[in-house]
């Protein structure tokens, strides 16, 4: 689990254990990315003997659960929220608006007609 960590806090802005995880998270998907589309295309591939299958089968379930997709999730970049998340801003609802409302987010201004 530990080569899963963050080895130094470069990671800029991000204040939230909850972040750092999932920067953790991210890393380790993109680097175990194509194993895992090697190993699934395997596994899915009938013309192929049915050991070789199932040896890459156990390869893919014994790797670490920071490689599945699914671990992955949409976290606000300021506070760290998993929920109500603007996925073009990586912010909260609530954080979009007082940074939009600053005039922070460029490009966005209130609606009025």
């Amino acid at each position: 689990m530990s080569m899963f960590r963050a080895k130094k806090l470069d990671l800029g802005c991000f204040t939230n254990i909850k972040i750092i995880r999932d920067h953790s998270k991210r890393k380790a998907f993109e680097a175990a990315e194509a194993e895992r589309q090697a190993l699934r295309y395997t596994i899915r591939n009938t013309t192929l003997p049915p050991r070789t299958r199932a040896i890459a089968q156990l390869q893919l379930t014994q790797m670490h659960c920071y490689t599945r997709p699914t671990q992955i999730r949409n976290r606000c970049i300021l506070g760290g929220k998993g929920r109500g998340i603007l996925t073009d801003f990586k912010m909260t609802r609530y954080n979009f608006r007082l940074q939009a409302l600053a005039g922070n987010l460029p490009g966005v201004k209130k609606a009025s007609w």
